[in-house]
């Protein structure tokens, strides 16, 4: 093969990314009306793209390229998620800071996206460790604060002693975890992101990161109060029609809306008080409340129990040493990851330790009047529903536990409707049924009950949710300064807006906190008082970076907002977002509760950040995940850029899963040599001026594939824009094989061929377009478009084709090897009357009768009935069809695939009334004859 029928994108490259850039192919100028925004999750600044961001990047820029090419203003931006603990840990290890560390990754992560093609508006970069971007990110803490969006609490949490930071609840692995939702993690976007939430309470967890067991602290802690928004987050799923129905249901499992009852217990001896019990174990009534989903089960109550930093059990650890030792001994331990009993929290038997000490105080049933034990119990979680439960062993598993550990009775309320048999003492009996030694309600099923026990009792309904405000302090270097310093007199007090931003003091290179050791930063003076202040040396979560990057891409020079809202007002939503499912939580829940607090602000209209959300699957190697740590990782450039996207889009269906061979890399390579040598071989090819007959089927064939690649490329389905393309494709090769092309007819098929490939291959297009002699840029190209309108392409296509299958079967069956003619045989026109009278009529009416009621069909008098009496026999089975003057052109367009394929001569005509064959022609079905 000579070189120059030899296509190689690294030899070109470099020249159509200096075009590209020369001529600002990819800018978005700001005046532009509301661009179609297609964004990539942007990547961690790990060191080096991985074939994940290959993917991810290759879909966003072959829907960019696409829709530049269908005439809208794009914007597709690139930055860096730049912040985080891998940056810190890598510099330790390698003697550096995390911010040269960083700076080299960016700047080695962008030459190889520039590589890859990628039409990328670098206009717009943003990195979120500049501090132009982290300002805002502490803009916005103060915004929030103001707000009250902020809160600063004690709170256990989740201690990795090895990277000496909080881990998310999603980033604490069990070796075997019970109904966890999906946990965020990989290189997009930013690594970190904590909750304060039912999965942080998980004993034998380890460090996503290092696989450290993971410890609980009590840390002073700043949060995000997204719990504020869980409603609205909750309900505004059902509308997010352009998200994957996984994404939706992971989040809504995440959020736990749970619709239950709020239950009040007496206590006696501690003090009054609206939904907990504080104070001293003093005479006075304590009221506890209790959060239950299980309202019909409240007579089977045999006991009340609180967690360990329930008011109520500090009340009576002031009085009760042995309560006082449990309580200190189970803070000490942290909590076992048991969820809370019958308040509405998992039932699954984890292994968690049912421990509890009695506190000798009684609390009186709201219902019976009778009066109950009550316990401080580790299996009862302070911040999961009130951090109380009533203990129902009969109906709830963990309940059962406990007091079997206790000793505790076990009495049913609820059995089986069937009257069937369940395990009771032994195991509790958790399904609905109907109510039994439930007073009043006996006999009653499990939802009547609860709807009239919560109307006739003094019981109140409420819902209580899964999710947990966003805890979002670290205890790291290499992240956004949290804006607030500590003072003695005035307390924690914001730093002011003219202050803005704290800037990160030089890296000191230590095992802890950076910041802790850096005196000289620490020290400052309160805002408020003018007296010796202490900065917060706590750094915010990443996933605060990530939140709301996509708006600062708008105006990423604006130094006086973080983002022009005017111009979000009219940019936003994002068209088109691509990542990870494993990202469902926690970014893609915190930018929706982000730009809904940015809404509320004032700074935004839409509350909604994104519109259409693709998930991309992972590229395996020998079935496993590729991974520089297995070591079945494949660079990116190793096989080129154009084939490593060109496979990447063609091997499956954006969101599924495929394994990389290195045989169907090489078939994509062969690909592109072939579409190149068909544009460079047309140099001295004969062709003619004058039309034929089969000119007409390419050009409606070219029409069709136009039609079909477009609806393919809006559908995502680049695997399926592939297929049209080599099919197409073949189709040329076959055109200009069987006799010599009509020049304007073949140009033009071989212009679509080079933009149906353009937005998959850039390089490759842009090749082909220029060696084709067109003016322009591809990218900049306008999409074709059909001559003629071609709404029914399937149905031509698929005529065609069982046309050409049904002519093979007859010649194998027959076993004619080198058939003479072929006599292509198609309905009378009354017929497709007929059939599409049938077709369209309504289950149950007289088609036979109606149908002769049409002229048309009526002059055929016997056998205009007998076949509407044969259609109206499969009436269910009748698909569309071409009509009668389209089945007969599309036909006679196509005769020459047929004497090209079988030697023959092919004739195409309508059947006559008195045909030997028209009987058995019909719509999409012709008559054959071979001869």
């Amino acid at each position: 093969m000579s070189y120059r029928d030899r296509y190689s994108s690294q030899e070109v490259s470099n020249y159509w990314q200096y075009v590209w850039d020369a001529e600002d192919v990819f800018e978005c100028p700001d005046d532009a009306a509301d661009p179609t925004y297609v964004l990539g999750m942007f990547p961690y600044t790990s060191g080096t793209l991985h074939m994940g961001h290959v993917r991810n990047y290759a879909i966003t820029d072959a829907y960019a390229r696409y829709r530049w090419m269908a005439g809208d203003d794009v914007f597709q931006p690139m930055g860096w998620d730049a912040f985080g603990l891998p940056a810190e840990n890598a510099a330790y290890e390698r003697g550096t800071d995390p911010e040269s560390w960083t700076r080299t990754c960016i700047e080695q992560m962008r030459d190889e996206l520039e590589t890859m093609g990628f039409g990328y508006d670098w206009s717009r970069e943003i990195t979120t460790c500049d501090p132009e971007y982290y300002r805002w990110n502490q803009w916005l803490f103060r915004e929030f604060y103001d707000a009250g969006l902020v809160e600063f609490a004690g709170a256990t949490v989740n201690w990795c002693p090895d990277c000496e930071t909080v881990l998310a609840d999603a980033q604490v692995e069990h070796p075997d975890p019970v109904d966890e939702p999906a946990r965020e993690g990989g290189d997009t976007p930013g690594p970190h992101g904590t909750e304060r939430g039912p999965a942080a309470h998980a004993a034998g967890g380890v460090c996503w990161r290092c696989e450290t067991p993971v410890e609980r602290r009590e840390l002073d802690q700043w949060f995000f109060t997204i719990t504020d928004y869980a409603d609205e987050l909750d309900a505004a799923l059902d509308d997010l029609d352009g998200w994957p129905d996984s994404v939706r249901d992971i989040q809504r499992n995440w959020i736990g809306r749970q619709e239950g009852a709020r239950v009040t217990f007496e206590v006696a001896g501690g003090d009054d008080s609206t939904g907990t019990a504080s104070g001293s174990t003093a005479d006075a009534p304590a009221e506890v409340d209790v959060f239950t989903t299980r309202l019909d089960t409240v007579y089977g109550a045999t006991y009340l129990a609180v967690s360990p930093g329930h008011t109520l059990a500090e009340a009576a650890a002031e009085t009760d040493d042995a309560v006082a030792e449990y309580v200190e001994r189970a803070t000490d331990a942290g909590s076992d990851g048991a969820g809370a009993g019958s308040d509405g929290a998992d039932d699954a038997d984890d292994g968690a330790d049912y421990d509890g000490v009695e506190t000798g105080l009684r609390a009186v049933h709201p219902v019976t009047g009778e009066e109950l034990p009550v316990y401080v119990a580790s299996y009862v979680l302070d911040d999961v529903g009130t951090g109380a439960v009533m203990g129902v062993p009969a109906h709830n598993e963990r309940d059962h536990a406990f007091a079997r550990a206790h000793d505790l009775p076990v009495e049913q309320v609820v059995e089986p409707v069937d009257g069937s048999n369940t395990d009771l003492p032994g195991s509790a009996y958790t399904d609905d049924g109907m109510l039994t030694d439930s007073g009043e309600y006996d006999g009653l099923a499990s939802s009547a009950a609860r709807e009239r026990i919560l109307a006739e009792s003094a019981v109140e309904s409420a819902t209580e949710y899964r999710l947990r405000d966003w805890l979002i302090s670290r205890q790291r270097y290499w992240g956004t300064p949290i804006p607030v310093v500590h003072c003695d007199d005035c307390g924690h007090v914001l730093v002011p807006e003219e202050d803005l931003p704290v800037e990160l003091p030089p890296y000191v290179r230590t095992a802890g906190n950076p910041l802790e050791e850096s005196e000289e930063w620490k020290a400052t003076t309160c805002p408020d008082c003018g007296g010796p202040a202490e900065r917060e040396t706590d750094t915010m979560d990443t996933f605060v970076d990530s939140s709301w990057y996509f708006l600062r891409y708008l105006s990423p020079d604006l130094d006086t907002a973080p983002f022009d809202s005017e111009m979000a007002d009219e940019w936003m939503p994002v068209d088109v977002y691509v990542g990870g499912e494993e990202h469902a939580i926690l970014h893609l829940l915190y930018i929706r509760f982000f730009t809904r607090a940015l809404a509320d602000l004032g700074l935004l209209d839409v509350r909604e950040p994104v519109e259409r959300l693709i998930n991309q699957g992972t590229v395996l190697y020998d079935g496993e995940k590729m991974s520089a740590s297995k070591g079945n990782a494949i660079a990116p450039h190793e096989y080129g850029a154009e084939t490593t996207r060109l496979f990447l889009l063609s091997a499956a269906h954006p969101s599924q899963d495929f394994e990389w061979t290195v045989k169907d890399v090489g078939d994509v390579y062969d690909f592109q040599q072939r579409l190149y040598r068909m544009v460079t071989e047309l140099d001295g090819l004969e062709t003619r001026t004058e039309r034929r007959t089969h000119d007409a089927y390419l050009d409606r064939e070219i029409d069709r594939t136009i039609t079909a690649v477009a609806a393919e490329y809006d559908r995502f389905r680049f695997h399926r824009v592939v297929s049209e393309i080599q099919g197409f494709a073949r189709l040329l090769r076959r055109y200009r094989s069987y006799a010599p092309p009509h020049e304007e007819t073949y140009r033009r098929g071989l212009r679509a061929l080079t933009q149906f490939v353009a937005p998959l291959a850039p390089y490759l297009g842009e090749e082909l377009w220029n060696l084709l002699d067109t003016d322009g840029l591809v990218v900049e190209s306008t999409w074709p478009e059909p001559a003629r309108p071609v709404a029914d392409y399937q149905l031509e296509r698929a005529l065609v084709e069982t046309t050409l299958d049904d002519v093979r079967d007859i010649t194998e069956v027959v076993d004619i090897d080198d058939p003479d003619s072929i006599d292509i045989v198609v309905a009378e026109a009354w017929k497709y009357r007929a059939y599409e009278h049938v077709r369209t009529a309504d289950p149950g009416d007289a088609v036979v009768a109606s149908g002769l009621d049409i002229d048309a069909v009526a002059e055929h008098d016997e056998r205009a009935a007998e076949y509407l009496g044969d259609l109206a026999g499969r009436a269910g089975a009748l698909e569309p069809t071409l009509d009668a003057e389209r089945e007969l052109a599309v036909l006679e367009e196509a005769a020459w695939l047929f004497e090209d394929e079988f030697g023959a001569t092919v004739t195409v005509r309508r059947a006559a009334p008195d045909d030997a064959l028209a009987a058995k022609a019909e719509p999409s079905k012709p008559a054959i004859h071979i001869d």
